[in-house]
Order: C-alpha cells, then structure tokens, then sequence
C-alpha cells in the first residue's frame, strides 16, 4: 500500500505522533496544531504536503470545540481579523509557492522560531485592541496561513492583551475554521491539495478527534501558563531541526 506523500512507514509513524500531540496542545490551548505539524511534516518531507491537511483537521477540531465556545467569542474582533487575513493569504500564498522546497523549509522554520520567541517573551498591551485595529493582525495572519499557520500571529496577538481565558481560547477556536474555509478553495487553486492530501486527511482523522478531545478534557487540570511554554518550546525544537535540515 502506498502511503500519502510516499511517506516511508517511518515517516508515516513520525508524524502519526506529531499529529496526536498536536492535537493534544490544540484541544488544551486552542492554537499550536497546525504550527507543530506543519514543522514536524518539515523533517520528513515537502512541507507545503501538509497545509491543506491541517486546515481540514483544523476544521474538525473547530466543529468538534464549537459547543464549548460559543458565549465568549468576540465576534466584532472575530470579523475584523478575517477582513485583514483575506488579504493577506492570497499574498503569502503567492510568495511561498514560487520558492524551493528547502527555501520553503527555512522559511517557515524561521517563522516559527521567531513566533516562539515572541510568544515566550510575553510582550503585553496595557489595554486591549478593539476594533478596525485587529485588520492588522488579521493580515500578518493571513500572510502566515500559506503554510497553514496563521493561529500563532493570533495567538501571541491576543495572550499580549487583559483578556479573558474563556474569551482568548473561543475566539481563537472561531476565527479558525472561518479563515480555513476561506483559504481551503486558494489553497485547491495553488496546487496544494491531491488526492494524497484527502487521503493523509482520512488516516489523520482519528488521531486528530482523539487528540483533541483529550487536550479538552484537561483543560483545567494543568497549569495554563505551564502547557502553554511547554508547547512553546517543542515548537521551537521541531522548527531549529527544520532550519537545520533546510540548510544541509
């Protein structure tokens, strides 16, 4: 049987793993599932393979997380990101097909890395954005949803400002699968999705919903600011391999 991407059996379980963990982080924090497997997927194949496959899962996980999310969602914020994210994933998209595989590899390693570093400095506002304001961020969002990473520029954005938990985490868990559905057709159209990526999409599924579920079940039993600097930090690891892996 042939695996999606021809992924060796190796491979195939490498990122079986990286895809229950990254889950995992996501049903627990709400961000950090696409970021950790789009870096893991760099270490055993053409990045790019994974970024219709996230948002897919993403979306999942979403509809999964919706019925916990619903009363806290700041939807004005919510509509203000997607007005900046919808012009800048057509850009990105455009810049990051047109490079390598290993310029595309290092390219997205680097961002991770500095996403990590802004997020692990813990930068604050002393009050937060409201409205037109939040099109900026939404921007850098977009732009950094052509490798299908466009939670961690929210994600830093957000944990930035006196938010609420409640309201960070079901925000976070409706703006994504507003901006997938807007990108899975750009996405179709730049030649990112096959039929290895709805099939890598089926066999991912299970540990997707699985992982996910169990991140959800311990949402209040662990220390959040702990979790979080602990999914800070393997991202960080995952994407200096891919760095490294780029420039050999």
């Amino acid at each position: 049987m042939t695996l999606p991407f021809d992924l060796s059996p190796l491979a195939a379980g490498w990122m079986a793993l990286a895809i229950l963990v990254a889950a995992l982080v996501r049903g627990y924090s709400g961000f950090g599932y696409s970021a950790l497997v789009i870096s893991a997927s760099g270490l055993v194949t053409n990045p790019l393979n994974f970024v219709a496959v996230v948002v897919i899962l993403e979306t999942a996980m979403s509809l999964q997380a919706a019925r916990r999310a619903g009363p806290d969602v700041d939807w004005g914020r919510v509509g203000y990101l997607m007005l900046g994210a919808m012009a800048g994933l057509p850009l990105g998209l455009w810049a990051l097909t047109t490079v390598p595989e290993d310029a595309a590899r290092a390219v997205i390693a680097g961002y991770v890395l500095f996403m990590c570093g802004v997020l692990l400095i813990g930068w604050r506002l002393r009050a937060q954005v409201r409205g037109p304001a939040n099109m900026v961020a939404g921007l850098v969002s977009g732009l950094a949803n052509a490798p299908g990473m466009g939670g961690l520029p929210i994600a830093a954005f957000f944990a930035a400002q006196p938010m609420q938990a409640a309201v960070f985490r079901a925000t976070l868990i409706a703006y994504f699968p507003l901006l997938d559905l807007y990108s899975a057709p750009l996405y179709w159209w730049s030649g990112l999705v096959s039929m290895d990526t709805l099939w890598a999409s089926l066999w991912a599924l299970p540990l997707t919903v699985l992982g996910n579920w169990l991140g959800g079940r311990h949402f209040f039993g662990t220390d959040p600011q702990e979790f979080r600097r602990f999914a800070i930090l393997l991202l960080a690891l995952l994407a200096t391999l891919g760095l490294g892996k780029s420039l050999l």
